[in-house]
């Protein structure tokens, strides 16, 4: 029976595995359909036992059903940990416990792309969305990248799909948030960049089954609309 609280252990992409007996450093075998044994993060008590020490960084919860394991995310003291498993081998051998290779899944970056369009005026272009995390509540263009698509591209793909608008990026740094946002661990990126645009709403070509309008805003009231808090935290540069 897999522990209900394993360590995570990870350092420059190497991550430190175990046997069922708690036997460890093992490595993942790509490919691997069937195995004798099962390979997955070790306890606190195995650790211990071993004289590794790391530094808690935080803490997943992974729900499977009526099961739920909590995972220890660490920094090991350790130097270059050349006999540990690289993470991006787990996901392809079977013998490698599904906490392991959700727990190595969900620490994988997820990346936003977005754009505070903005006029002379002053003003902010919001759009009203209808579907998603943030339904029927205004929020800045963009959305996730493409895998192999640069950030810069994503924020123009997006408002060009969304609002059919093409936009030219403003020569200035993106404002970049990271944020986790509950206990599954996951954490997102957003990168936000500026554009500069004087068009009417009326030229808009709005993506209906996900935008419902478009409108200008204060930067004032643009943050106070904003649920996003990638989104609030870019508008909160422009007050």
């Amino acid at each position: 029976m897999h522990p209900p609280l394993v360590v995570y252990l990870e350092h420059d992409g190497k991550v430190f595995l175990v046997n069922s007996a708690g036997v460890g450093p093992q490595q993942p075998v790509k490919g691997r359909i069937q195995t004798d044994d099962e390979l997955r993060f070790p306890t606190r008590s195995e650790l211990t036992s071993i004289g590794l020490q790391f530094e808690e960084k935080g803490r997943t919860c992974l729900r499977y059903g009526d099961s739920e394991y909590t995972v220890i995310k660490g920094y090991p003291k350790v130097d270059w940990p050349k006999d540990w498993a690289w993470k991006d081998a787990c996901a392809s051998d079977n013998s490698v416990h599904p906490v392991v290779r959700d727990a190595v899944y969900r620490s994988i970056h997820r990346l936003v792309s977005k754009v505070m369009v903005c006029n002379d005026r002053g003003e902010l272009l919001m759009a009203k969305v209808e579907r998603g995390h943030f339904s029927g509540f205004w929020t800045l263009p963009g959305g996730y990248m493409d895998h192999d698509e640069h950030p810069t591209n994503g924020a123009v793909r997006e408002t060009l799909e969304e609002l059919g608008l093409t936009i030219v990026l403003d020569d200035v740094e993106p404002v970049i948030t990271q944020r986790i946002f509950n206990d599954e661990g996951v954490s997102f990126v957003s990168l936000t960049y500026r554009s500069t645009w004087n068009g009417n709403l009326a030229e808009l070509t709005l993506q209906t089954e996900e935008i419902s309008e478009a409108a200008w805003f204060a930067p004032e009231d643009a943050f106070q609309q904003a649920v996003s808090y990638f989104d609030r935290e870019a508008i909160r540069s422009l007050l």
